[in-house]
This record gives structure tokens, sequence and C-alpha cells, in this order.
């Protein structure tokens, strides 16, 4: 979109990439209402706080299985920015999502998961290397803390429902976190290709296409 269009289209108040984020989801799950959080510590990055995401959305999905869907808003430009109009990516060009099986250990919503994403964000801004599809990561424990689960890692997939999409700041990836045991970490370890990450993918997906994350998987 080119900056005359972005003017005439949108005002100072309107946060774009917010709404683009929530048109997709809407495409998605319709007039299905999530919980939404802010930032957890009650303070934003720019505002001297520790949490670098604007805010996440829960939503409970029916899709495959029932489960959890968790959508980061901040990895991408958010807010009215004539000036970035015409990039190829918006921002960090992504935003985190997260899908979990109900776990009996979670009274209320899984807020531990947007924390995730706080600290992996954290580690975004503060490094300027961002995630990509097909990349993982080692978790120095259980994803999930004072939890006897055997996911100690993540690897980075497209979601397979909402894909990616264009916004008038560039193109964003909805980037799925999927949690993978033990085992599959010293396995990626020892062969950290992304051929070897993108062959665990796929042979997640032939049974789990969502590719929800259970905690219980052994």
């Amino acid at each position: 979109m080119d900056k005359a269009t972005y003017k005439n289209k949108f005002t100072e108040e309107d946060a774009v990439g917010w709404l683009a984020i929530d048109k997709a989801l809407e495409n998605l799950y319709a007039d299905t209402e999530p919980k939404h959080y802010g930032p957890l510590c009650g303070l934003h990055f720019s505002l001297g706080g520790t949490d670098p995401i604007d805010g996440a959305s829960i939503y409970d999905s029916n899709h495959q299985e029932n489960h959890k869907h968790i959508v980061s808003y901040g990895m991408s430009e958010l807010y009215y920015d004539e000036e970035k109009t015409e990039e190829e990516f918006s921002k960090w060009g992504f935003e985190f999502t997260f899908r979990l099986k109900p776990f009996k250990e979670d009274k209320d919503e899984p807020t531990w998961a947007i924390q995730i994403m706080n600290n992996l964000a954290r580690y975004v801004f503060s490094s300027g290397k961002w995630f990509e599809e097909n990349h993982f990561i080692a978790a120095k424990g259980p994803i999930r803390l004072n939890t006897d689960t055997k996911i100690f890692g993540f690897v980075f997939a497209v979601d397979p429902e909402l894909g990616k999409i264009e916004t008038p700041h560039g193109e964003v990836t909805f980037l799925q976190l999927v949690g993978i045991t033990e085992d599959e970490v010293e396995h990626l370890k020892s062969d950290p290709t992304t051929t070897a990450v993108e062959q665990l993918i796929k042979e997640l997906k032939q049974t789990n296409p969502l590719l929800i994350t259970d905690l219980e998987r052994k």
C-alpha cells in the first residue's frame, strides 16, 4: 500500500496492524470472542515494563479437537505509522501462535504460554535476531514450570490455519510454537539443520495436522 492510499484510508487513531490481525482471526473464528490479555506485568516495554508483547488473545477452538489457540500482538507493526508503508515485512514479520491441549493443572487460562511468548520476544528485541519457520529452541527444562511434562522445547511452524497475511505495513507470518519432547530436542541438537526440523514437523503433522501441543505426550 502506498503512503497516499494509507493516509486516505486510516487515521492516527487506527491500530492498523492490530486490525489486520483481528481480521484474520475473524475469518477463522467468526463471532467467537477470545479472552484478551494485555502486558502481564502491567506495563509494556515502551512504558518501562518488561513485556515486549502488547497483548495476546486466547481462543477456545474445536478445530481438530478442543484446544486453546493463543495469538500474540506486538511482533509486527500494530499502530498507525505512514513511514512503515511499502515495507516487505511488518516490523519483525511475524506474530507468535500456540495451540495447547487442555491440561489438568491449568485451572484458569494458560497465561504461562503468553509469558513464554514474552520471553522469546525479549530475546528478539534485545538481540535483533528473529525466528522463522523450521527454527527450533530448547528450553532449560519443562516448558511449563513445575510440571511433570516431557515437553522441553519448541519447533516453529507456520500456523496451519492462519498462515501468512499481507498488512498495510508488510507481510506477517503467524509463527506457531510447537512443543517437542526432550528426546526430540536432543535429536535436533545432534542435527540442527532446517531439513531435520522440517522432517520432524512433517512427522508430527501426520497424526496432529494443527500441531497442537500436548503436555502429556511422551
